[in-house]
């Protein structure tokens, strides 16, 4: 009985800790370190949610800058990728799509979560014809906002350089006001 009585005050014990302080410190930490993050970078616009930057979302017009393709409908709960073999004739569809639409490098295939919300620079740089001509505007300018909205790699060794798609298309927005 007394093996009993110590095995459920551990118990008792170890779902406080990890069930509830632990939790609840880390959130608290997230939330006062990286309040923008911990929050979801939710975008408003006119004080309406318009996007996040953690999570891609799809852009079809001509005058916006397109993200990478999603394999879940850019629903980021069931995220994940199309689990299509190289060999896959579903795949290669897909893709022969894409090139039709006019998509090239990172935006014919979609990335492992489904929901990646970044571009590389070539991919952003590869559209600008597409863009100049649905806005009238110049090649020269577009060139020089997708430049200013280039993320550099994380701590200068991380990853690679990146360009938020949403971000972008905010920038873009703001040329014409």
């Amino acid at each position: 009985m007394k093996d009993l009585k110590i095995g459920l005050l551990v118990f008792l014990f170890l779902t406080l800790v990890t069930g509830f302080a632990y939790p609840l410190t880390i959130d608290r930490l997230a939330n006062e370190m990286f309040s923008d993050r911990a929050r979801g970078s939710i975008v408003l616009r006119d004080g309406k949610p318009i996007g996040s930057l953690l999570l891609g979302q799809e852009f079809k017009r001509p005058e916006y800058f397109w993200g990478r393709p999603s394999a879940v409908a850019f629903q980021p709960l069931p995220s994940g990728g199309s689990n299509l073999s190289g060999s896959s004739e579903a795949l290669r569809k897909q893709i022969d799509d894409r090139k039709k639409e006019g998509r090239t490098g990172d935006l014919l295939f979609a990335s492992a979560s489904g929901v990646d919300p970044e571009i590389s620079p070539e991919s952003a740089f590869a559209q600008i014809p597409r863009i100049a001509a649905a806005r009238k505007l110049g090649a020269e300018t577009l060139a020089r906002l997708v430049e200013a909205n280039v993320a550099e790699r994380t701590l200068g060794f991380l990853g690679e350089r990146r360009v938020n798609v949403l971000r972008l298309n905010l920038a873009l927005d703001r040329l014409r006001e």
